[in-house]
């Protein structure tokens, strides 16, 4: 499982399908419940000291927060959030009365639009080339969020019915992980539950987007209808969508309620070949009203 080759994606490239079904999961939120401790504990307060927003605190946790956990871009890529949750930040009238400078980040702001492999390697060689200052923060505080969550996240276990559903998928699917979280915090999580032998591959952000990881593992490799993202975020849902695959939702909040029905019932469907259509909408709707698109100070 080593990601170190010039081409980080090559293993997704080159696996061939052993199954006739397919499936992707997201880890954190999904698999583990480790999105709280993670941004709480670990991603926040970096942000706060990296890019100091100390006489701001509260609304940068809040912004923080919102941005990651609390919102339709849950899950998003970290350097993608920072940019959000720096600017849903400098709108706020609070933080404007504090007269606080809240970094623009240009230089992060131009790399995003030209790379999609949105990990520190990929920034590490950019700040090579540039030098950049808003490159060298953003490097630094990654750097920081790993080594806090590296210190602060240990004994956090799959989800109850996790491991029954990685039984359940075996020797019927070919499964892989499917992540914008560093390839060696995946490594290292999975394993230390023991869970890493129920998969393939794990696919961490240094692969690309979950889009990529999907098209570079599955498309034209599996029938239509026999590929499956399952995901807490709707940047899952996305990744899905664009490579034509089915999507079955973690709710936020009901993540057990959600590993039961998939165990239970959806699994079934899509063995079945009865999951598309109606029955997906209506997990999609409902997913769809657990996360707000707008901040509660703008409501």
């Amino acid at each position: 499982m080593s990601n170190h080759t010039s081409d980080p994606a090559m293993q997704l490239k080159e696996l061939k399908p052993t199954m006739d079904f397919f499936v992707g999961l997201d880890s954190d939120g999904c698999v583990f419940d480790s999105m709280e401790i993670k941004h709480k504990e670990c991603f926040c307060p970096n942000f706060i000291n990296t890019f100091n927003l100390q006489a701001v605190s509260k609304y940068a946790r809040e912004a923080w927060d919102f941005v990651n956990l609390y919102s339709k871009s849950r899950g998003c890529n970290r350097f993608l959030a920072i940019i959000r949750a720096l600017d849903l930040l400098r709108e706020r009238p609070e933080v404007q009365a504090r007269n606080v400078a809240v970094p623009r980040l240009d230089g992060i702001r131009s790399w995003l639009k030209r790379e999609s492999k949105l990990g520190n390697p990929a920034l590490r060689k950019e700040l090579e080339l540039a030098g950049d200052a808003d490159l060298a923060l953003a490097y630094e505080w990654s750097i920081a969020v790993n080594e806090s969550i590296a210190k602060m996240v240990r004994n956090v276990p799959p989800f109850p019915l996790v491991r029954e559903s990685l039984l359940a998928l075996e020797g019927k699917a070919d499964v892989i992980v499917v992540s914008q979280t560093p390839f060696e915090a995946l490594k290292r999580e999975w394993g230390e539950h023991d869970i890493d032998k129920h998969i393939r591959l794990i696919a961490g952000q240094e692969m690309g987007t979950k889009a990529e990881h999907i098209a570079f593992a599955a498309k034209g490799k599996y029938s239509k209808g026999k590929v499956l993202m399952v995901g807490d975020a709707p940047g899952d849902l996305d990744a899905a969508r664009k490579n034509d695959a089915l999507f079955y939702p973690i709710n936020p909040g009901h993540e057990e309620a959600s590993w039961k029905r998939f165990l239970d019932e959806s699994l079934g469907h899509f063995f079945a070949g009865t999951y598309a259509g109606e029955y997906e909408q209506s997990l999609a709707a409902e997913f769809d009203r657990y996360l707000p698109e707008l901040p509660p100070w703008k409501v």
